[in-house]
Parts: structure tokens; sequence; C-alpha cells
């Protein structure tokens, strides 16, 4: 065995981070002095998408357009399908 003293108090007291893992369970990383993310889910600097990130939203599914554009197709076929009920 080691005389090495284990000084893991700290380590173990400090605060966790709080994001999921893709497991679904919390993530057991410390969290980055003075964030709630540790340095792997983006408390490190630069991490993270640029403000304004364009690319955001870049195949455009839900710009206020298409989602009116899907509205109406739901209500034609509505229509359609409250009109071929009656026909029967």
């Amino acid at each position: 065995m080691s005389d090495h003293i284990s000084n893991t108090g700290p380590m173990l007291a400090s605060p966790r981070c709080g994001a999921k893992t893709r497991s679904g369970g919390p993530c057991r990383s410390p969290a980055v002095h003075g964030k709630k993310r540790c340095r792997m889910h983006g408390a490190a600097q630069g991490s993270g998408a640029p403000r304004a990130n364009q690319n955001a939203r870049k195949h455009g599914l839900f710009t206020g357009d298409a989602i009116a554009e899907r509205r109406q197709i739901q209500a034609l076929l509505g229509e359609a399908r409250k009109l071929l009920e009656e026909m029967k």
C-alpha cells in the first residue's frame, strides 16, 4: 500500500454538473468554478454556438412561413376528409 494521503474531500464536496448524459443519468463531473456545467458540457471557454448564430436554423423548417404553410395544408386535408365522409 501507499503512504499517500488521499485528499478528495474538496472534490467530493464540490457542486456537480447539471447536464444529463446520453444514458439519461446526471453527469458526475464537478462543475467549473462559478458555472453550472463541467468542462465537457459547456463551461469551457469558447464552447457552444456563437451569439446570433446564422446556422442554427439553416434548413428553414421552423420559419414562420413554413409553419403557416403546414397549417394551411393540414386545414385543407381536414376539409378534404370531411368532404369524403359526407360523400359516403
